[in-house]
Formats: structure tokens, C-alpha cells, sequence
């Protein structure tokens, strides 16, 4: 049996040898030499694409004839292509688009007047982490056919950040944009909460939980309660789940979510200054933080002094943990040097510009010099913001979302570690065109580094090169139920139509509007409406990114 696809054809149908090949010949047509299916289905596709030059249409009843030619020759990324990667962008990204247009079958969201209960969530974590939770509590509350009250953040975590929601979101673009799919308010109604006999029922779910777990589990206590309070709540629903929910969370995460005005403001102020001195450059995102590296278990080589202040930082019972152990097993992060050093392996010059992201450097100016040496363009938002950054200095969440959009925007984003902020960003990354996107093969690219003075620059390159394969951003790499689905958001990557791609060709590699098919067009509409300014909607929040 063939494997089940990873993309799906606009129609929902999945065409395969057997329903294109697999039509029986009659005895009496097995008599006469029969026509080869490949042969008549070239000649009906160059008629096609004859007719296409001059009515501009093409018969979308063919469509999947074409498209299965289309994936055979350009869609081959096999382990058999072994051609040089381009460093800065993917050769396939143009065949892939981000798809999260609502299905006609969703029904719109059940108004506030008549829901099951008002859901509370309170979010868990840092802030890209507490962005996952966001995501998947929208979904949680359309599987509960619950109203959402605007999550609560993490005033508790390691990074002690007051800042709410109002402060890093934009509220009510967050409501309106997904009024069709979740109702979402404010607050419960002060009304609603003096008529109560008992305050909010609190509970935290099982990680990873599915739909099922909510209906049975959690649906009772809200429709009994009807005010529900979900705690801790970080990767709380499970990663498979139905296709119209999964395109939920990416319209959640990708569109609903928008910072407010001054948040974006700085950080496109930042890209742009960035752009002024490169066409082209690359964000580095470093989480090598004192916590990082304490709850790792990791050591860098700083001696008995490193060792106590990681010591400090840990809790006490956490178990010891074999420092040369972890880092050969690929469990620690890249120190800044080795970023440097697998960069100029897969082919960075040195005159290439970086944005390094990141929260206190353990070790500061002294653990980021090899990085300088190795790339002297190096900056950050404390070297291009001056001034500007002062206000948002005392909340570590508003610094992580300068990070966020400036990593977002970049040609190439590049991380040392696995964590929330990589995850999430290497998601939507892909989801707006698979932009290149790299992250370190840590269980085979770490023994690799341990032992590069063991060899000469070229076979070491060569050898990184090699491991990296797989982990440089491209469409092949996505695959339905691998890792995380804020990080291979499956469900919302589409292959264009063969049509978009053939018209695009015959255009001179225009885009071929009037070709493209009705869900490609509704999505560059949705993509469009998530960057459009922001609508009236009434009294403006407070949008400082302080308290």
C-alpha cells in the first residue's frame, strides 16, 4: 500500500498509481496494442498547454494528470539529490504555500449568548512557549464550544515579567480575527461572576491531551461550573488532531496573534536598519542564558566557577547529569563558537551580517568574541535600537518579541538549540515560504565538533554540510506527526496547483493570477488581510509594552 501523502490536492482527493493507472483492460481491447496512458496523457497536456496560450484557462479536470507530472520532475527531493544546498533560500519554496483557510464545512462559533461556559487559561512559561498554549487554547475552546476569556500570562516563570496580554498582543485585532471560529471576550461579565455560588473551578490537563480527553474530561465540570480555569497550561492538547482544528491553530498562532504598535514598530525599525547595510542577512537566535545551560546540565569549559553559579541555578532535585555525556548525545546547545564554525562550513563568508537574538549571554562580550572573529558584522537589538529600547527594558517578554519579528523577517534564521522560541519560529517560517531555516543536527553535528581538530578545514566542512542535510528549512523535511506541530505545521502546508506552476512558467515566471486556484487566492487574502492596518474597532487598548 503507498504511503498516505503529506499534501493533499486542492480537491481533498489523494490520486495515486492506481486511480490513474489502474483501469483494467477490457479481453477484447487486450487484443490490439493499447496506447500508453504516460504518452496520452503528455499529448493531452501539450494541447492543453497550446490552448492555455491563447484562452488563458485550463481544464481543471486534468488538473491531477498534471500535477502528478509536475511532482514527479520538480518536486524530487529525495535522498537521491545530492546537489549543492543554496545557503540563503530554498530552490523549492515556490512549489509551497501556507494554507489555513477555514473549510465550508466549519460551522461559525457559537455566540456568547449561548456557549457551554467561559474558559480561562492561564498560560505557562516564557513567552514563545506561552504562545503555543495561546494557540492551542482557541482550539480548545472550539472543541468545548466554550468562550474564551483573553488568556492570562506567566507572571511566575524564571524571567519574573509582569507584562499581560494587552501589552504584548493586540487585543482586539486577536478578537475580530477570530470571531468566526472562537468567541472570545475580555473578561467574564462582572454580572455573570456576582450571580456565581462558587468561585472559578481550577484544573490543569494532562500534556498532550486529545479532543476526546476534553470532551469527557474537562466538557462536564465547565457545563456544571460554567466558569472553567485551565492552569499551566503549555503543550496541553495533542499534536494530531482533526485537519479544520489544525488549521485553527495556524490561524490562531500565524494571524490572530499580531504585537501591538509599538513592539512592531521598533522591531521594523530594526530590520530596517539592518537592510541598510545588507541586502540580505541572517538572524542568529542564541539561547545560551544562565538558565539554559543550568537546567541542561551543560558545561562550556568555565571551570569551578561556572560550575557553582549553574549549581545555584538549578534545582536542588534535579539529578546530577554527565556534562561530556550530554553534549555528545547532541542535548546541549551550540556556544556561539560553534554556531561560527558550522556557518562558514556550509558555505558563510565572513563579510555576511548577522542579528544575533538572544537574552543575557552567559558569560557576556568574552563567550561572544569567537563568534566576532568569525563574523565581524555582528549585531544586536541593544547595538541598533540605543534610546528606543529603554522602555522595554524591564520585561523580558517585550525583548523576546523585538527578537521574534526581526528573526522573522530575516533571509535566513539560524538557532543553536531545539527550544520554544526555534520551534515556533521555524513553523511559521515555513508556513509564510519556507524561509530558510536552520537549526544544528545536534546528535551528530555535536561529536563533529568535539573532534574538529582531529582534521583540516575541508573535511570538516564537508563533513557538517553532510550532517546538515535535513536540518537547512526545506519543504521535504515536513512530515505529517514529526516533532511538534507549532514546528511542522503539517496540515497548513499545500503544494501549489500544477496549473499556478504551469502558468507561472508560460508568464515568464509571472505569478499567473488568473489561474491560480480558489483556495491559493483565499489564502494570499487571508495572508494579506493578517499585514493590512489595523481596523477600527473601537476604544484603543493601552498598547505599552510596560505596566
Amino acid at each position: 500500500m503507498a504511503n498516505k501523502p503529506l499534501f493533499h490536492y486542492q480537491n481533498g482527493s489523494v490520486v495515486t498509481n492506481k486511480h490513474v493507472f489502474g483501469r483494467r483492460r477490457s479481453s477484447a481491447a487486450s487484443q490490439r496494442k493499447p496506447i500508453s496512458m504516460p504518452l496520452l496523457c503528455g499529448m493531452m497536456l501539450f494541447c492543453l498547454g497550446m490552448l492555455s496560450l491563447f484562452t488563458g484557462q485550463m481544464a481543471s479536470d486534468l488538473d491531477r494528470y498534471s500535477q502528478r507530472f509536475m511532482k514527479q520532475s520538480l518536486f524530487n527531493l529525495d535522498e537521491n539529490n545530492r546537489g549543492p544546498i543554496d545557503i540563503w533560500e530554498s530552490e523549492y519554496a515556490k512549489y509551497f504555500y501556507g494554507c489555513s483557510v477555514r473549510s465550508a464545512t466549519f460551522p461559525d462559533a457559537i455566540s456568547e449568548q449561548s456557549p457551554n461556559g467561559y474558559l480561562l487559561i492561564a498560560a505557562s512559561g516564557g513567552l514563545n512557549q506561552q504562545r503555543t498554549g495561546i494557540s492551542d487554547a482557541v482550539v480548545v475552546a472550539r472543541i468545548l464550544n466554550a468562550t474564551l476569556v483573553v488568556p492570562e500570562l506567566d507572571h511566575n516563570s524564571y524571567w519574573k515579567d509582569d507584562s499581560d496580554f494587552v501589552n504584548i498582543f493586540y487585543v482586539d485585532w486577536f478578537i475580530s480575527y477570530l470571531a468566526k471560529d472562537v468567541t472570545v471576550v475580555r473578561r467574564v461579565p462582572d454580572k455573570f461572576m456576582r450571580s456565581m455560588e462558587k468561585p472559578p473551578y481550577t484544573m490543569r490537563v494532562p500534556r498532550k491531551s486529545p479532543p476526546e480527553y476534553y470532551l469527557d474530561q474537562v466538557l462536564p465540570i465547565l457545563k456544571r461550573r460554567h466558569v472553567l480555569q485551565l492552569t499551566k497550561f503549555d503543550y496541553r492538547l495533542a499534536n494530531n488532531i482533526d485537519e479544520d482544528l489544525q488549521k485553527l491553530r495556524c490561524r490562531s498562532n500565524f494571524h490572530a496573534l499580531r504585537f501591538t504598535e509599538p513592539i512592531q514598530a521598533l522591531g521594523q525599525k530594526l530590520v530596517k536598519k539592518m537592510r541598510q547595510m545588507a541586502n540580505r542577512f541572517m538572524a542568529v537566535h542564541l539561547r545560551f542564558e544562565p538558565d539554559m545551560l543550568a537546567f541542561s546540565g551543560c558545561y562550556i569549559g568555565g571551570g569551578d566557577k561556572e560550575r557553582y553559579e549553574l549549581r545555584e541555578i538549578r534545582w536542588e532535585t534535579l539529578p546530577d547529569i554527565d556534562a561530556v555525556g550530554e553534549r555528545r548525545r547532541g542535548k546541549c546547545p551550540l556556544t556561539p563558537h560553534e554556531v561560527g564554525l558550522m556557518l562558514r562550513a556550509l558555505g558563510f563568508e565572513n563579510d555576511a551580517y548577522i542579528y544575533v537574538a538572544s537574552g543575557e549571554i552567559y558569560g557576556g562580550e568574552e563567550t561572544l568574541e569567537p563568534l566576532k572573529d568569525l563574523f565581524p558584522n555582528l549585531y544586536t537589538k541593544e547595538i541598533l535600537a540605543n534610546e528606543d529600547l529603554k522602555p522595554f527594558l524591564p520585561f523580558s517578554s517585550c525583548l523576546a518579541t523585538i527578537d521574534y519579528i526581526v528573526c522573522d523577517e530575516r533571509d535566513v534564521f539560524v538557532t543553536n538549540n531545539n527550544g520554544n522560541m526555534a520551534k515556533i519560529l521555524a513553523g511559521r517560517r515555513r508556513y509564510m515560504g519556507h524561509k530558510r531555516t536552520i537549526r544544528p543536527n545536534s546528535k551528530r553535528l555535536s561529536p563533529l565538533l568535539m573532534q574538529r581538530d582531529q582534521m583540516d578545514w575541508n573535511t570538516f566542512a564537508e563533513k557538517v554540510k553532510a550532517v546538515q542535510r535535513g536540518f537547512m528549512g526545506e519543504p521535504d523535511e515536513m512530515r505529517a506527526g514529526r516533532g511538534e506541530f507549532h514546528e511542522y505545521p503539517y496540515s497548513c502546508i499545500c503544494e501549489k496547483p500544477a496549473s499556478d506552476i504551469i502558468a507561472a512558467g508560460n508568464n515568464g515566471g509571472g505569478d499567473g493570477d488568473h489561474h491560480q486556484s480558489r483556495q491559493f487566492k483565499e489564502n494570499e487574502g487571508l495572508r494579506k488581510r493578517s499585514n493590512e492596518e489595523e481596523p477600527v474597532l473601537g476604544a484603543k487598548e493601552d498598547r505599552r509594552c510596560i505596566s
